[in-house]
């Protein structure tokens, strides 16, 4: 078997050892870094399922495999940044009210992958845990100006959206990258925090993010590109081919 296929999971297992780092970094008290990592993850998450279907070797094991990476980076880290910023003066209840998180986000995952569709290409039941573990995250980065009871009602809200068999629409069809408003927001944030420390404390991963985030626009840009010219060669091949049926019948 080719071993392309290997290179989709590559991206995957980037985004859980992303989640394992960030873990990492909450327990040693750098939320920063560890919010950075989990937008890392984001980019990587974007990217395997495509590069996947680019290489034409998708299959239930990286479906699997995904799921399992999303529910660390953008169930469990997101719910353990929570109980370490706006949760962390509440104990015990802080932690169960976080821990409300992940289960709801592996939850929608399960359904996702028992109910996968054509339908659901143009369609999310309910919001990926991608997406809500990614507002959580970017919300992190607030915690000292956004009020608890705010952040627990966004909270809670996006656990119930996540379960929720409400239809929202995928935005595949507009040429913007998957989870792209929050990971611009949050890059643009990073930079205006860099620029006006004026290049000091840098933190480690901020240039990572900003590498990886110039590919990942790049690598989207080429592919709404042949999504473009696509049509136009299917067409150009048609014409030829049928004046070629003609040049034969004569």
């Amino acid at each position: 078997m080719s071993k392309k296929r290997y290179i989709p999971n590559a991206f995957t297992f980037g985004n859980l050892f992303c989640g394992f780092l960030s873990i990492g970094y909450i327990m040693n008290g750098d939320i920063r870094n560890a919010t950075i990592l989990i937008f890392i993850a984001m980019m990587l998450d974007a990217l395997d399922g495509r590069v996947a279907r680019i290489l034409g070797v998708s299959n239930e094991f990286g479906k699997e495999l995904d799921s399992l990476a999303d529910v660390v980076s953008f169930g469990v880290v997101p719910a353990y940044l929570a109980v370490h910023t706006y949760f962390a003066d509440f104990g015990m209840t802080g932690m169960v009210l976080a821990g409300i998180f992940p289960l709801f986000g592996a939850y929608r995952l399960a359904r996702f992958n028992l109910t996968q569709s054509d339908a659901s290409l143009n369609h999310f039941q309910g919001v990926p845990i991608t997406f809500a573990g990614g507002l959580v995250t970017f919300l992190i980065l607030f915690h000292n100006s956004i009020p608890v009871v705010l952040f627990a009602a966004i909270y809670l809200l996006l656990c119930y959206l996540m379960a929720s068999t409400l239809k929202i629409p995928s935005f595949k069809s507009i040429p913007l990258p998957r989870y792209g408003v929050i990971i611009t927001a949050f890059i643009f944030y990073m930079t205006y925090r860099v620029v006006k420390a004026n290049m000091e404390s840098v933190p480690i991963f901020f240039w990572v993010a900003l590498g990886m985030y110039i590919v990942f626009m790049v690598f989207r840009f080429i592919k709404e590109k042949e999504i473009k010219l696509l049509p136009i060669r299917g067409i150009r091949i048609k014409k030829f081919n049928i004046r070629r049926r003609k040049k034969k019948q004569r």
